[in-house]
């Protein structure tokens, strides 16, 4: 198996290092009902292309989604954007997956940041053991381009909506 450590960061979401053909029968077997990857392919000499998970997911019953978060990228409208939608499209519990899986995180955070308040965010990431407080500024303006789609369940990190959300305050 190659992924050696899945990290939960919510019930829903999960992060690992790159994935092996062994991996998605084992995925499956471990609950999970989606794979997200952040891998742009052709990054890893001898990692599987997104054509082929997608036949590996697909074979083992897992919805699959090809997220490309390329370093320089990641706080992009479009790998923001694209993960947004991707985690409100697909069945969790997702696992989703990089070179280490700390890109997943990042882009799950900056998604995560334009429905939630930042704070809750990193602290959701740091009782997951990653510390990215460094981060903060970038999702502070991924904070201010909410899209409003609703919270996805594999974002949602348990803090209360601020004030100005809840529905009492829109009526």
């Amino acid at each position: 198996m190659a992924m050696d450590k899945i990290t939960y960061i919510t019930p829903q979401f999960a992060v690992t290092s790159e994935l092996a053909p062994e991996d998605f029968p084992a995925a499956a077997a471990l609950g999970f009902k989606s794979i997200i990857s952040n891998l742009p392919d052709g990054e890893s000499a001898d990692g599987l292309t997104a054509r082929r998970e997608a036949v590996l997911a697909w074979r083992h019953g897992l919805t699959f989604q090809h997220v490309p978060a390329p370093k320089l990228d990641i706080f992009s409208d479009a790998v923001v954007g694209a993960m947004e939608d991707a985690l409100h499209r697909t069945p969790g519990p997702v696992l989703a997956h990089c070179k280490s899986g700390l890109r997943s995180a990042i882009a799950w955070a900056a998604a995560s940041a334009r429905s939630q308040q930042v704070t809750c965010v990193l602290d959701t990431l740091a009782a997951a053991g990653f510390d990215l407080d460094f981060i903060r500024d970038d999702l502070d303006a991924q904070a201010h381009r909410k899209h409003w789609l609703g919270l996805a369940p594999a974002m949602d990190c348990g803090c209360p909506e601020p004030a100005e959300r809840t529905p009492a305050a829109a009526a």
